[in-house]
């Protein structure tokens, strides 16, 4: 638990009793995980693997809100309001996550002001990148906010070249970025202009500067949406 951002500022008496409603849970690739509508008995929080949180309206579609890694929480703000859970969510590379109770969380939140100091600037982060990403889709063009999500997936330090490989499939991406797989693959084509090379999942960025200029991302791209 000292491992995970959320949760390493937290005293060792504070964690201790975190640690006494929590368990460590393995779940395989393609598991439902939980549906929209349930009880938010549990707060997830994602060790290592990935977890995709869909949204569904009423006539059965469903669209990827965020793909969530290392770090990123599930349930917090209804597992604090004791609401039903407000998206779905399924493993999409088999995971492993820290599971808390959320019955035990809440009563624990009465007795532990640091703890709640923690889950509010959790809750606060995860709001402002939802609000990035409404402003992306309002603001931004298919092409642009590829080129935001590439952006973020190059390293600090990498000067004005880098390769990276996606974390997941261009079906996925296509959902993550709120577009359908052709204006997916015309966004790419769009971007080789600014030095954007493809092979599979590799990409190559040739001139991160100009591709930059391109996409004027946020300075909060890296932001972990926290449902």
């Amino acid at each position: 638990m000292r491992a995970t951002p959320l949760l390493n500022e937290l005293a060792e008496p504070s964690l201790n009793r975190l640690a006494g409603i929590s368990r460590v849970i393995r779940v395989a690739e393609g598991t439902l995980l939980c549906e929209e509508g349930e009880p938010a008995s549990e707060l997830f929080i994602v060790l290592d693997g990935q977890v995709a949180v869909l949204a569904q309206a009423a006539n059965g579609t469903s669209a990827v809100v965020e793909v969530l890694d290392a770090g990123a929480t599930m349930g917090l703000s209804a597992v604090l309001a004791g609401l039903p859970l407000l998206m779905t969510a399924r493993v999409v590379r088999a995971a492993r996550l820290l599971s808390i109770d959320g019955e035990g969380l809440r009563a624990l939140t009465a007795q532990e002001p640091p703890l709640v100091t923690v889950l509010l600037r959790a809750e606060a982060e995860g709001f402002k990148a939802l609000v990035q990403q409404v402003c992306d889709l309002k603001l931004r063009t298919t092409a642009q906010r590829l080129a935001v999500y590439l952006l973020s997936l190059s390293p600090e330090k990498s000067g004005n070249t880098t390769a990276l490989r996606l974390p997941f499939d261009k079906r996925l991406l296509a959902a993550r970025l709120g577009c359908r797989q052709e204006n997916l693959s015309r966004a790419f084509a769009a971007l080789r202009t600014l030095g954007v090379e493809t092979h599979g999942a590799r990409v190559i960025l040739h001139d991160i500067a100009r591709l930059r200029d391109y996409a004027l991302p946020d300075d909060s791209m890296g932001s972990k949406v926290s449902v």
